[in-house]
């Protein structure tokens, strides 16, 4: 069905290729989703199922796709969105009948596999997956990987960490981020090891499931939200339920923490739960993953290791009179960079086989991510320390880490100004032990609650980019530039 659907005039061309949504929970329906899309030589663009259907429309228009894939609890949302862009449905369903089918067919096929590996290594270069990350400019980007760079992902992180068919790892990351789709699913199903989904996370159902031993679960991924609650279940329980989890966790081989920087309260109370320290690694949407703390080694807590095998990182000084700074005082004369500190902190750039092709539709702000030499520029700030790379933060501060999400504060902003209520509005992060951040805004005039602006929301934005506080002020600060400080709004108001 996709590979006869009429190809819509792709937003970038050359070269001509055809996007296919996937709108499936985790499981065996997304699974044969993303491979029926490669099998056809289209481009799989994974559909967030939390997202609004505002937020859909904005990707089926964005990334120009010409056929939806979606299981029947959400084709009835997705209808009119397909209608009014005469695009068809292809349900996914599968019967128990059918699962049981297609492993079998997979096992007896193993030599069919291999021809077809060996033909997509002539198609490195073709568009594979395009995976939507919140940027500086407001609206999501669609960042396009290449088979070539998901290969070179995969090969990296396996070696890396020790992936074998062996493994087992119960999966509750979404299904749209790098994080779950590359990591968490692409890795295990390269070296055959078995991918347990859960629908949802829950510490309840994670304790309970890594206390079974058949199948066997050595392997657990999450962010930090995630190991935080998982620190509260634990603590909430008795003593002898207590001994059966810490136990349970000493059977894991690799537990690994990503997504977001993991406060050291959280690494040192989860070695004190399984004995083990939590892998940290960096990585972004455009990058796959970059950094690591060695799989065997020193796991420095607050750190995220050294380069990945065949990935090469540079520190570059911040330009100090660009957007990304709004301390007037600490700017450097105009067309100056200013010169990294005594700790060598600056903004840390990636390059390797391991990059996304292009942003999806959008030549300028692809090369304007990337600087002379070829080298992706993250937005982040590092230092090294004592040969282990620290990510300081962003360079912009419009960029927020919640939960393991990265947002952007003005495509919040952008929607948050459409409130007949909101003719100013700036959003920012505080800090919050169990998010990392949470989204605040502050508006003018007003007047209007946390509760009522949640509300509001509802239905127009993803759940995990509705602010949680709100300040209303007569108007917004701004510098003589007309700009808004930030920096001192968080300070200003950081017990919003």
């Amino acid at each position: 069905k996709i590979a006869s659907c009429d190809s819509k005039e792709p937003s970038l061309s050359p070269p001509k290729e055809t996007t296919v949504a996937l709108m499936a929970p985790s499981g065996a329906e997304y699974v044969v989703g993303t491979w029926a899309t490669w099998m056809a030589k289209c481009v799989a663009v994974p559909l967030a199922l939390s997202h609004p259907p505002k937020e859909i429309e904005y990707v089926l228009d964005d990334a120009n796709v010409s056929i939806i894939l979606a299981t029947s609890e959400y084709s009835e949302m997705l209808k009119p969105l397909a209608k009014a862009r005469n695009l068809d449905i292809v349900l996914l369903d599968l019967s128990k009948e059918e699962e049981q089918q297609q492993q079998q067919q997979e096992e007896n096929n193993d030599a069919q596999t291999t021809q077809q590996q060996q033909q997509q290594q002539q198609e490195n270069d073709s568009g594979a997956l395009i995976i939507y990350t919140s940027g500086t400019t407001g609206r999501p980007k669609g960042a396009l990987h290449t088979h070539g760079s998901l290969i070179a992902q995969v090969k990296c992180l396996t070696q890396a960490w020790k992936w074998s068919k062996d493994d087992g790892i119960v999966h509750c990351l979404p299904l749209h981020h790098i994080h779950g789709i590359v990591n968490a699913l692409y890795c295990a199903h390269y070296m055959g090891a078995c991918v347990e989904f859960m629908p949802r996370f829950s510490p309840s159902l994670i304790w309970s499931r890594l206390q079974r031993t058949d199948p066997p679960i050595t392997v657990f991924m999450g962010v930090p939200t995630m190991y935080h609650r998982l620190i509260q279940a634990y603590d909430a329980m008795e003593d002898s339920e207590q001994q059966k989890a810490s136990e349970a966790t000493k059977r894991l081989r690799l537990t690994i923490s990503g997504s977001a920087a993991c406060p050291v309260p959280i690494v040192e109370r989860w070695k004190e739960i399984s004995g083990s320290t939590l892998l940290e690694r960096y990585g972004m949407t455009e990058i796959g993953m970059a950094l690591s703390n060695p799989y065997e080694g020193e796991r420095r807590a607050g750190h995220v290791g050294q380069p990945l095998p065949g990935v090469e990182v540079k520190v570059v000084p911040v330009e100090a009179n660009g957007a990304e700074d709004d301390d007037e005082d600490d700017a450097a004369p105009t067309g100056r960079k200013a010169a990294a500190n005594e700790s060598g902190a600056g903004e840390l750039r990636v390059k390797g086989p391991n990059l996304f092709r292009e942003y999806w539709g959008r030549p300028e702000a692809t090369a304007d991510s990337f600087d002379e030499d070829g080298y992706f520029k993250t937005g982040d700030t590092v230092v090294l320390d004592k040969n282990y790379y620290k990510i300081l933060g962003r360079t912009s501060v419009d960029i927020l880490k919640s939960g393991g999400y990265k947002l952007s504060a003005l495509e919040i902003e952008d929607h948050l100004l459409e409130h007949p209520n909101i003719s100013e509005v700036a959003v920012v992060g505080l800090d919050d032990v169990a998010y990392g951040q949470i989204v605040a805004c502050v508006i003018s005039p007003g007047p209007l609650t946390e509760q009522e602006l949640a509300a509001w929301c509802k239905g127009k934005i993803a759940p995990y980019k509705v602010p949680r506080r709100v300040k209303v002020v007569d108007k917004i600060e701004r510098n003589a530039m007309g700009k808004v400080n930030k920096k001192e709004l968080v300070k200003r108001y950081e017990q919003l």
